[in-house]
Parts: C-alpha cells; structure tokens; sequence
C-alpha cells in the first residue's frame, strides 16, 4: 500500500501540541531538558530547527525537514517493534 510520508523533505512544519484539557505536560525543568534531548536524538538529523517554544502546557516548533541527500543516515536512532 503506497502512502504519503508524514513529513516531506524540502518543506516547513509547523508542529504543535497542546495537554488536555489546558491541562501542563511538562512540570519541572528535567521534564524540558528530557523532551529537548529526545528532540535533538531523533528529529535533528531529520531537519532544521527555525524557532521553537516550550510552555508549561504546549510546545510549538517550527522546522524544515532536510533534503533527503542531506540526511545522515547514521545519525538517525531506530526502535524496533
């Protein structure tokens, strides 16, 4: 089955999220810190980062997914199932 990637390579995103119900998804700086370091582990050798804000109950990032002969393919960290 063919299916459009997630994210396209050349383009911006913008990503956010947003807890339930207004309610905070990040409750101390380590819980920052742990979302900051898993972004830079999986999504930075994917794209470029052009602004990001993390608030007590949201985030909001702004990127540019890299083209695809740009990607280091040893950098990128696979989970699998």
């Amino acid at each position: 089955m063919n299916h459009k990637p997630l994210l396209e390579a050349g383009k911006y995103y913008h990503i956010y999220n947003r807890g339930n119900n207004g309610q905070n998804i990040f409750f101390d700086n380590e819980n920052y810190t742990f979302f900051l370091n898993r972004y830079d582990q999986y999504l930075s050798p994917l794209c470029d980062t052009i602004a990001w804000v993390l608030l007590k109950n949201h985030f909001h990032l702004l990127i540019y997914v890299k083209p695809t002969e740009e990607i280091n393919i040893e950098k990128l960290h696979y989970t699998a199932t």
